[in-house]
């Protein structure tokens, strides 16, 4: 294990900004935080030279594509091109083929991924009209929440029996995280405009068939099932303004109810469908300036609590497909964080606030043992940021999709370095070393 010591660096940690040297013990954890720290013999210096170092960043939502869909993405290509964009831990969907829905499968993943993920990881078990003994069973242990569908998606994972539901949020042992929109909602509505438009559907009709009236309905009742049996509820990628009056401003720690919202929500809207079409097609979908300027204020006042990415990554020729058969989502976790931060640049939020949604508050609320922060003692994961300019280019892309919708984007700060477990993995310009991501433990 190499011993590392980062000097000159400007820390961003737990609301505040500090000059301030970090020194990786042989264990891979922050042995040390402090001014004008000695170098010991045969440990390797970094210069930070006054730039920005944070705690890697938890993304607490992402779809890797294993088991069952690796043409798309897999657990080594996707979590590569995330610690290439400063992101060191991550929250697998259960929605794969087949899906996880009990216990063996929940081990199959994290099987799956020993040895081969360059960040942590941690996998979600899915619900489903018929597993709910699997979720009662459930140690709260081995996976970060239990996913409920409370709309379409892959697989048998709608739950739309209500008694079904019902028991879900009551018996659930871990946080429940939903995916809110009313599918007979969407399917009245596409109905309407399959009618009204036939084969001549587009991706800027997106917003209108997965309305915000369906994300509203949806999530007004996964907040009212939460109240009812005093449920750990997390809601998802919210997209609009409306879901907002749900939720409630405030520190994570003090809530049973908390909200997410995604990266592509805070920059992209309506107006970019006509250049980037099913590029941007996701569910739910991405709506109005409005909605993007709400949830950016949102974030800034703590009534939204974590930012993510839905990674989703599909290939080229999938998304080229008519709109109907086009499938929803995008690949972001490579460029995620540097998106995030042009809130910064733009003077839009301040960067503690950033690393508070994507690291800080991601670990309180999945009660993530010893990462998250910059901490002696913790897990010396860590990101290192340039601000200088860089260009997005498809040759870049390390997703197994080969495609980014940041394609010819101009980002004003760029991933210098990322360390998992204290290796270096990401030297700013390709990958370094071997995979060193380990199971993430939840402290509960």
């Amino acid at each position: 294990m190499t011993r590392t010591l980062i000097v000159n660096a400007r820390l961003v940690n737990e609301g505040r900004q500090f000059d301030a040297d970090l020194r990786i013990g042989e264990d891979g954890r922050i042995a040390q935080i402090g001014p004008q720290l000695s170098a010991a013999p045969g440990e390797t210096v970094v210069d930070a030279a006054g730039r920005w170092l944070l705690p890697g960043m938890i993304d607490d939502q992402v779809h890797f594509r294993e088991p069952g869909l690796t043409h798309k993405g897999d657990v080594a290509t996707e979590s590569a091109a995330a610690v290439a964009g400063g992101l060191t831990s991550f929250m697998d969907m259960p929605n794969t083929n087949p899906p996880t829905l009990n216990a063996a499968a929940l081990q199959a993943k994290y099987d799956m991924a020993a040895g081969r993920a360059w960040g942590n990881y941690g996998f979600y078990l899915g619900a489903s009209n018929d597993n709910l003994a699997d979720i009662q069973q459930l140690d709260p242990k081995t996976a970060p929440g239990i996913k409920v569908f409370m709309g379409a998606s892959t697989g048998n994972m709608l739950v739309d029996n209500p008694q079904t539901l019902d028991a879900i949020f009551r018996d659930a042992p871990t946080p429940i995280i939903t995916h809110c929109e009313d599918t007979p909602t969407i399917d009245a509505t596409m109905k309407a405009f399959v009618e009204k438009y036939g084969d001549n559907l587009t991706a800027s009709m997106h917003p209108d068939i997965r309305s915000r009236e369906a994300c509203l309905k949806s999530s007004q009742l996964a907040v009212s099932l939460a109240k009812k049996h005093g449920t750990r509820l997390h809601v998802l990628h919210i997209s609009t303004a409306d879901e907002l009056a749900l939720f409630t401003p405030g520190p994570i720690e003090g809530k049973r109810i908390t909200a997410e919202t995604c990266i592509h929500f805070l920059r992209f809207d309506r107006a970019d469908y006509e250049r980037l079409g099913n590029l941007i097609k996701c569910n739910p979908s991405i709506k109005d300036a409005s909605d993007r300027e709400a949830l950016i204020r949102a974030l800034a006042e703590d009534v939204i609590d974590v930012l993510a990415t839905d990674h989703a990554p599909h290939t080229w020729e999938e998304k080229q497909k008519p709109y109907a058969q086009a499938p929803s989502g995008l690949p972001l976790v490579q460029y995620a964080l540097v998106a995030a931060l042009e809130l910064v640049h733009e003077g839009r939020l301040p960067v503690e606030k950033i690393v508070h949604k994507f690291a800080h508050a991601p670990a309180l609320l999945f009660n993530v043992a010893e990462r998250g922060f910059l901490r002696e003692g913790y897990w010396a994961d860590l990101v290192l940021v340039d601000n200088t300019p860089f260009t997005v280019k498809r040759e870049d892309v390390l997703s197994k999709c080969g495609w980014s919708p940041f394609e010819g984007t101009t980002f004003r700060s760029k991933i210098g370095s990322t360390w998992v477990n204290g290796q270096q993995v990401w030297d700013g310009a390709k990958l370094v070393g071997t995979p060193q991501g380990q199971r993430l433990r939840f402290d509960r």
